[in-house]
């Protein structure tokens, strides 16, 4: 018995490790949708909450290495002017997170013997995620441009839902993609900001360390965390040879079967 729960254990480690490792790798051109895709894996072997907080750090480790191969090329006016309102709408973001509770579903129902649940804060996730991947993959996004004064609001709104759900990437790049920055100032921009949001956000989140499984969970977080920075590290040397609409076209899609899984409590 103790042998089968181990090899268990031990063969879900290894498929969230090949998971963190894709993602990251597919996620380094586009420079959001780390939070975005790997949320929902993780929320397959944790509650909804510690998924998100898990999530957060493994997030955190991946843009710290990621700022160590790119991080030279920031532009410091679109930093401060996206970063600063950022920052603070995830510590919001993330307080409001706190209080939505989790425990108790809206719906409860089985499929093909697998007891599935509809949750708020899934469905909050699930809803967010149908209308980033609608917006990026509508043709008419392509020729939006985007007023630099409204780039602190995208600032506050990414870091808000940031905080609340994990994924705040696609909101920033909504807003970031339009402007002049080529892609490697783009990747280094947009991964310092995020990289402050994610000390924002969990920050607030490790006010519940002490009510979760922290302590074991972390062992079983390092795989992640290291098939994380290996898919950037192979990202960064695949990054003149990648084109980015063929990466947003996909994370899109990825983002939409996600979505309909949270929705209806599969995953």
């Amino acid at each position: 018995m103790l042998t089968s729960v181990l090899i268990k254990i031990i063969m879900d480690i290894i498929i969230l490790s090949i998971i963190a490792f894709l993602i990251a790798l597919l996620t380094f051109f586009s420079s959001f949708g780390l939070s975005t895709l790997l949320t929902p894996f993780l929320m397959i072997y944790y509650p909804t909450e510690e998924a998100i907080i898990y999530t957060g750090i493994i997030h955190l480790v991946n843009n710290l290495f990621k700022l160590l191969l790119v991080g030279r090329k920031i532009n410091y006016s679109i930093f401060f002017q996206f970063g600063i309102t950022a920052i603070i709408a995830a510590f919001l973001g993330s307080w409001l997170l706190l209080q939505i509770p989790t425990d108790t579903p809206l719906v409860t129902y089985t499929l093909w013997g697998k007891e599935c649940q509809i949750e708020v804060l899934k469905l909050l996730i699930a809803t967010l995620l149908i209308s980033l991947a609608c917006i990026e993959l509508s043709s008419k996004f392509k020729n939006i441009s985007i007023p630099k004064r409204l780039i602190p609001l995208g600032g506050f709104l990414s870091g808000f839902f940031g905080g609340l759900t994990g994924n705040q990437g696609a909101l920033r790049s909504v807003f970031l993609l339009k402007t002049d920055m080529n892609k490697i100032t783009f990747i280094a921009t947009t991964t310092v900001i995020s990289t402050l949001v994610d000390f924002s956000r969990l920050s607030v989140y490790s006010l519940k360390f002490d009510r979760l499984s922290f302590s074991q969970d972390i062992f079983s977080l390092l795989p992640l965390m290291l098939s994380a920075i290996l898919g950037a590290f192979i990202g960064n040397k695949l990054l003149k040879k990648i084109t980015m609409k063929t990466i947003e076209n996909l994370v899109a899609i990825m983002l939409i079967g996600l979505a309909i899984g949270l929705a209806i409590g599969i995953v």
